[in-house]
């Protein structure tokens, strides 16, 4: 396969997949769930499973919803927006325009967000002793804002980029402020644009600080580059769809579930194979597992406990009732 200039290429697995060196299963990016409505077990089991302690949590964009940032799925875990993959990202010095420019808008919005009390939740019981390490699936960091500790960041981190030829990285922030004095006026451009994007800034911000965003105003803008190599081949430190989360990550993963007393799954459909695989993994080592979200879940099947029910109250309701 043509790799595009500066960046190197992918290793490829058995299947012919490219990915990471010594990487796993790639991120897809669509699956249809079934509309499961039934709860498995009640609040009450709920409790009597995390009183116990040695939970591990697996978090997912549902979480962050009531934090301003909308996930990317509808009930029935069909996306309802197409995120950029690896392989467009890598493939075209345009396509990485697209993405800085549309990205440049929407992590304002998305740096802003604050940790709801569904994170502060999770912080109280980890505190509490009920909680141990947290794996998210999550890329906005609002788990350490919160004050949580043993944070496993499954998709890596919004809050630094990568250069894919050479390997530097730095900070977001550092890299917006870049991108700030390398297009002059672009905020001023976009508020112009208004009547035809403004409308979308809440609705269309991303879980990866994305936003839709018209083709006139990303001809405009001007791409980050690298400031040791020079080349634009600066991605963010996340794991894109169509790229593979590291195997040692995963290995370090399946390690704290099984050693877990119970995992809660909350706020993820687990659609996609990355955060769904600990919850087999889970179940088949007789480690329960509980599930908290509103949405059909791709594990339904496999869930010790099923709770659909919004995030921010069950889990404060939780902390009520193991008096913390």
């Amino acid at each position: 396969m043509h790799q595009p200039t500066g960046i190197p290429p992918r290793a490829t697995d058995a299947t012919g997949a490219t990915g990471a060196p010594g990487a796993t299963t790639r991120l897809s990016t669509s699956r249809t769930l079934p509309l499961q409505t039934h709860d498995l077990g009640t609040f009450d089991d709920l409790v009597d499973l995390v009183s116990a302690g040695g939970v591990v949590v697996l978090s997912g964009a549902g979480l962050s919803t009531e934090s301003g940032i909308p996930d990317y799925r509808g009930p029935d875990g069909t996306r309802r927006v197409e995120p950029m993959t690896y392989g467009e990202f890598a493939g075209s010095s345009g396509a990485r325009r697209r993405y800085w420019a549309r990205s440049y808008i929407g992590w304002q919005r998305f740096n802003a967000a604050s940790p709801n009390e569904g994170h502060r939740v999770v912080t109280d019981l980890q505190r509490a002793g009920y909680v141990g390490p947290v794996i998210t699936q999550n890329v906005d960091g609002l788990h350490q804002a919160a004050g949580a500790t043993d944070v496993v960041e499954l998709h890596g981190s919004l809050e630094r980029a990568v250069c894919l030829t050479c390997g530097e990285y730095t900070s977001r922030i550092g890299l917006h402020e870049r991108m700030t004095e390398a297009n002059p006026g672009f905020m001023a451009r976009f508020a112009e644009a208004a009547t035809s994007v403004g409308s979308q800034w809440g609705e269309q911000v991303r879980p990866d600080g994305d936003i839709v965003l018209a083709d006139a105003l990303v001809e405009s803008f001007h791409a980050p580059r690298c400031l040791v190599c020079g080349n634009d081949t600066v991605k963010p430190d996340v794991v894109f769809f169509g790229e593979s989360v590291p195997k040692a990550l995963v290995e370090r993963c399946f390690g704290l579930v099984e050693a877990a007393g119970a995992v809660l799954v909350l706020g993820s459909s687990l659609s996609v194979m990355s955060g769904y695989r600990f919850v087999r993994r889970a179940h088949q080592r007789a480690v329960p597992v509980a599930i908290v979200t509103r949405s059909a879940t791709r594990a339904d099947a496999e869930a010790t406990i099923r709770l659909h029910a919004p995030l921010g109250q069950t889990l404060t309701e939780l902390r009520d009732a193991l008096g913390h």
